[in-house]
């Protein structure tokens, strides 16, 4: 009975560090996902994209602009569930002149069309329709991961690149002073 006792004790003493440890690790996947991505402070990689229409579309014609890059695919599970999320931020931002640009993985144009309809996702969308793997764009980005994001600066500068969509938000809100998002908004 005292063995149970102690190790008990012992147990209870360990629990918050436990608990900690999860919850940091669990709060920022960004360790696990976004290690490749491009760092703050770097030149954001120019890249020229085709757009649904068939038009070419380059990050260099965002220079002078916030642009928030949100690489996704219409079967990417997480990418779905945070659609809501980014549609909210791009309403939001959107009005303060922050440029928001989709880059899809689809390999099928169809099925990318469909998604962005059903989600009512109105900033413009490029796609190399290219599995993830094979895209140049996986590559010159570093993507790991989808949904990822990153915000470039108006000087090209990459600010924050993340696969979190709060990061993200924050981060906005620190860039453009007076865009609070209230707290009853977020998930």
């Amino acid at each position: 009975m005292k063995k149970l006792f102690v190790l008990f004790w012992v147990w209870m003493a360990l629990l918050p560090q436990n608990i900690f440890a999860q919850s940091s690790s669990a709060d920022d996947v960004d360790i696990k996902y976004a290690v490749d991505l491009p760092k703050a402070g770097s030149e954001a990689p120019d890249f020229k994209l085709k757009t649904m229409e068939g038009k070419t579309l380059s990050l260099s014609q965002y220079r002078g602009k916030y642009c928030v890059l949100d690489f996704w695919a219409s079967w990417c599970g997480d990418c779905r569930r945070d659609m809501p999320e980014m549609k909210r931020i791009y309403d939001q931002f959107s009005k303060q002149g922050v440029q928001f640009v989709g880059i899809s993985f689809d390999t099928r144009k169809e099925a990318w069309q469909n998604a962005v309809e059903k989600y009512g996702i109105s900033y413009p969308q490029v796609s190399e329709l290219k599995n993830m793997r094979e895209a140049s764009i996986t590559k010159t980005y570093g993507i790991h991961w989808i949904p990822s994001y990153v915000l470039v600066g108006p000087d090209g500068k990459v600010i924050l690149s993340t696969v979190l969509t709060w990061k993200l938000e924050k981060k906005l809100e620190e860039v453009l002073p007076g865009t609070k998002v209230p707290d009853t908004w977020r998930r």
